[in-house]
């Protein structure tokens, strides 16, 4: 197994912060705006996007965790059944614009089971999304991110490995894993 380092803490931080100008100059104060972070990865990413932007435009912004688990194409096809995680989304998102966040983006197929999972909330205005890792190449289903912090050309026999204090490492670093 190789490892390759993608993103280091510095240059990760950078990113994110180029992340959240960019939604500020989409969703300026966020009045109709909420995120939503992607159970069980992109909720690092979501919450660590969520606390930048709220310092930044001195504002409160309504933020959720969505589990898209019975949602997905594959439920019933794996070898051993899928834990669900926590879904925690205290606000109405009818009419609203929703940025769903996620670590990752490979196949899609996380990101439609989320449409699917986000419906029981109420009709969205618009939904976005935002990931920190666009893996090109990969793509099961025609699912694009609307903000992306960097893109890496893939195979499938690789993955990426997204590392962040939260989870309990020693500093927020991507690595792509060569599994060789």
């Amino acid at each position: 197994m190789q490892k390759k380092l993608i993103l280091d803490s510095d240059l990760l931080d950078i990113t994110l912060n180029r992340l959240c100008q960019q939604l500020i100059e989409n969703h300026d104060r966020f009045e109709e705006t909420v995120l939503l972070g992607l159970q069980p990865r992109g909720i690092y990413l979501a919450e660590l996007i969520h606390q930048k932007l709220e310092n930044l435009i001195k504002a409160e912004i309504p933020f959720g965790l969505l589990d898209t688990t019975f949602h997905r194409d594959d439920f019933r096809r794996r070898d051993t059944p899928a834990k669900a995680s926590e879904t925690r989304v205290p606000f109405v998102i009818e009419g609203k614009k929703v940025v769903l966040i996620d670590d990752v983006l490979f196949t899609g197929r996380t990101v439609r089971a989320a449409m699917d999972a986000m419906i029981a909330f109420g009709r969205p205005a618009k939904v976005e999304l935002l990931v920190l890792v666009d893996r090109k190449y990969n793509r099961d289903l025609p699912i694009a991110a609307d903000y992306v912090g960097k893109y890496v050309n893939t195979i499938a026999s690789q993955r990426v490995l997204v590392e962040m204090l939260a989870q309990g490492h020693k500093q927020n670093r991507i690595w792509l894993i060569n599994n060789d």
